[in-house]
């Protein structure tokens, strides 16, 4: 008979904070403190993190894995697409 082991539920669930995941938080909370350290205004700071904690929780209501596809997809190299085609020019004397 086979064992049985149980799985817990939180240790699936992906780490949030405020509803996005914690490195879109953090990253939007970096960018308002750096914005409020650049232009000295703190409202200026809290408008760009409000404005990037938005895109966060609308990109976790969507897709929750968008943030992993669009950081993978700046490294991932070009794929060789067949149906291009870019013409060579050989320049050189004649061949005989």
């Amino acid at each position: 008979m086979p064992e049985y082991r149980p799985v817990y539920r939180a240790v699936h669930r992906p780490l949030t904070v405020c509803g996005v995941d914690r490195r879109l938080f953090f990253l939007a909370l970096l960018v308002g403190a750096a914005t409020f350290n650049l232009f000295y205004s703190f409202l200026a700071g809290c408008l760009l993190f409000a404005v990037l904690y938005g895109f966060a929780l609308w990109c976790a209501a969507h897709d929750p894995q968008m943030l992993q596809i669009l950081m993978r997809a700046g490294v991932a190299r070009t794929r060789y697409d067949a149906a291009q085609h870019t013409s060579v020019d050989f320049a050189g004397g004649d061949v005989q």
